[in-house]
């Protein structure tokens, strides 16, 4: 089979190669890739900053259909079409895997960033970890439910929001505009911030129901919440663009004891922050680290209940074999969520 592998260290470092036959071990499936999203953390990869085991088949954002299972995997027939949790192997005796917060096990070995993942024709996946997509949902928009389950784990098991409050929402990527998506979905007025370079995105989000969006380098940012908050201040802030100065600007616009939540990596590790405004305005700054089961349950029944179109989040698709553009259009953000097909 065809699969698109992190070869060695370093900026691209990529190629689409053949590779052998995978053959479901016991307890997994094996599933043929319908779609995979290219994540923010697969450009980290691609660029050389995130790259924990390499050679590696990169891709964690995908769903796929059932076409062999391996000794005891039964609970899925041929067919089925199934999105798997990113956690592949886990040690399964630390006091989070007891409480299954897979996320937090130090011995974590995911799909995409330790194991070989979706970038492929067909990928291995533990049975436990994967979920029926019920006829309802569109295949593409289960190709989503990896970065709407990190959405729904940030915004419902993370912090609790209120349809009084006003949020604000840095970065216009795919994880911002699903994130944007289920506050809208609880009727929460939204502000979605961006560059320049996200002017398509943030024309997109509007289809989503956000009721305000910022161009920081054209709008006066702080400005604008001052008066749309009374001059208190946003009640909640989501960072979703993995940049240190969205956190900084974040700390200026958000209210004392406001609550920051940080969804976005960061390409290094480690960021000066403006002490004084997280000290002196008391704000709860918390991160939020992508997503455990129940995040996974809770997205696929937000999907039935609330019927939200996220069909205008995908906006390319692309076949695997041009993966090279693929990238590019995820990179420069002329795309707001790039699929590729193998």
């Amino acid at each position: 089979m065809k699969a698109l592998r992190k070869l060695a260290e370093g900026y691209n470092q990529m190629a689409l190669t053949d590779v052998g036959e995978i053959i479901p071990a016991k307890n997994e499936l094996k599933l043929q890739v319908l779609y995979t999203g290219i994540c923010g953390s697969d450009i980290h990869g691609f660029k050389g900053e995130y790259n924990k085991q390499i050679p590696l088949t990169l891709g964690h954002e995908f769903v796929g259909e059932v076409v062999e299972a391996g000794e005891n995997a039964s609970l899925y027939k041929e067919g089925d079409i199934l999105v798997s949790e990113t956690t592949f192997e886990t040690c399964e005796k630390c006091t989070y895997c007891k409480q299954q917060e897979y996320n937090l096990c130090s011995h974590r070995k995911g799909l995409g960033t330790q194991v070989d993942g979706s970038f492929a024709e067909f990928v291995l996946v533990k049975e436990a970890r994967c979920h029926l997509i019920p006829k309802e949902i569109n295949t593409k928009v289960a190709a989503m439910l990896e970065p709407l389950a990190c959405c729904i784990h940030a915004v419902k098991e993370k912090t609790v929001v209120s349809s009084a409050e006003k949020i604000a929402v840095f970065g216009p990527g795919p994880i911002g505009a699903l994130l944007s998506a289920v506050l809208v979905s609880l009727d929460i007025e939204v502000l979605l911030i961006g560059t320049a370079r996200d002017k398509k995105r943030l024309a997109l989000v509007k289809e989503l129901g956000v009721t305000h969006t910022l161009v920081v380098q054209e709008d006066d940012v702080e400005a604008f919440v001052e008066d749309w908050t009374n001059g208190i201040g946003a009640d909640q802030v989501f960072e979703c663009s993995g940049s240190i100065h969205a956190v900084h600007q974040a700390m200026k616009i958000i209210k004392k004891k406001g609550i920051l939540i940080q969804e976005g990596l960061f390409a290094t590790t480690m960021n000066a922050i403006n002490m004084d405004h997280l000290i002196h305005k008391e704000i709860c700054y918390i991160g939020s680290r992508t997503q455990k089961p129940s995040s996974w349950q809770l997205a696929i029944e937000w999907l039935l209940e609330t019927k939200m179109d996220l069909l205008p989040i995908v906006s390319a698709v692309l076949p695997l074999e041009d993966w090279e553009e693929a990238f590019r259009l995820a990179m420069t953000g002329e795309e707001l969520k790039v699929l590729m097909q193998p």
